[in-house]
């Protein structure tokens, strides 16, 4: 992403998360990107104002204080950042279903998380459950992608070297069947030949180069094989029991298997079994969350916070 294309995501949601209105002084100091003189800055801004309208994107201009002509601020109402796609035929739908396999994760890095941060810091409330999720991150991939999507429409068996999660090195051999993308990650599964069951794998987890072995149009790809249904069958569950502030982090609260009222709070025990995307939605509520078990997991968050403040201040 460019450094211009980062100021823009990160100004858009700044005005979305903000819920009064944000003045340039406070864009100025709590977006990266903003640096030079006073003149040169404020062009910079208005250019991307102009660049954001000219998406379609509607910023709202409007003062702090009705009864005062007090400097001029700006926000993005979020009912106003929505998608009017009008008329849509069972074609468009289908197009659509295709690109959202291929689309997904969440709006928020690192950088667009200390934006938020930042705003809290200087007294500006920030409502990050209302920044709609419509920017899509395209999911991470490789050449080894199109080696498997090869393989399956040659219906070549395919070897590897697998990262388990223990982080040993695990030989593999199997018959791919599918590849889907899911929480940001593409998954491949099919049935291992050693084992002779059906296994799915996370593509980032293969070590080296995946190989085609044997001849073409050896096994066949059974036509009700559900790649999403074998990632749920075959994966590790863990357990963890959080706190969540009341009204906040609904995904979360979805997962829940129990929960019981603390006041302020809400605790929850739910199941997970990738630990990355959990650790994903977990930042993403900032300190609307705590974790309260399992104590590995609440390393994780410590750890990921303060790379981040180390990062971004």
């Amino acid at each position: 992403m460019s450094r211009k294309s980062e100021r823009l995501v990160n100004l858009t949601i700044a005005l979305l998360a903000t819920k009064r209105y944000l003045t340039k002084s406070e864009i100025f100091r709590s977006i990266e990107g903003y640096e030079g003189t006073q003149e040169s800055v404020e062009r910079m801004f208005e250019r991307d104002k102009d660049d954001l309208r000219s998406l379609g994107i509607d910023i709202e201009v409007g003062g702090l204080d009705p009864l005062f002509n007090d400097e001029a601020g700006y926000r993005i109402k979020p009912e106003n950042y929505s998608l009017n796609l009008g008329p849509v035929t069972g074609e468009d739908i289908a197009l659509l279903s295709l690109a959202a396999q291929a689309w997904k994760g969440q709006v928020l890095n690192e950088v667009a998380h200390s934006v938020l941060l930042k705003l809290q810091s200087m007294g500006i409330d920030s409502d990050i459950d209302s920044v709609p999720q419509l920017a899509p991150r395209m999911a991470w991939a490789s050449d080894e992608l199109a080696t498997v999507l090869e393989a399956i429409t040659t219906r070549n068996r395919i070897a590897f070297t697998y990262l388990s999660p223990d982080l040993a090195h695990e030989s593999r051999e199997i018959a791919p069947y599918a590849v889907a993308s899911s929480a940001g990650h593409w998954y491949f599964g099919g049935l291992d030949i050693a084992k002779n069951s059906l296994r799915t794998f996370r593509l980032d987890r293969v070590f080296g180069e995946i190989q085609n072995i044997g001849k073409a149009d050896n096994f066949e790809i059974p036509p009700n094989f559900d790649l999403f249904a074998t990632m749920h069958e075959t994966s590790q569950s863990h357990v963890a029991v959080l706190d969540i502030r009341k009204g906040k982090a609904f995904t979360l609260r979805k997962m829940s298997t129990d929960s019981t009222d603390k006041g302020e709070w809400d605790r929850i025990r739910l199941t997970y079994s990738d630990p990355n995307s959990f650790l994903d939605s977990i930042l993403w509520y900032l300190d609307d969350v705590i974790v309260i078990e399992p104590p590995d997991l609440q390393k994780q968050v410590v750890d990921a916070l303060t790379s981040l403040v180390k990062n971004h201040g």
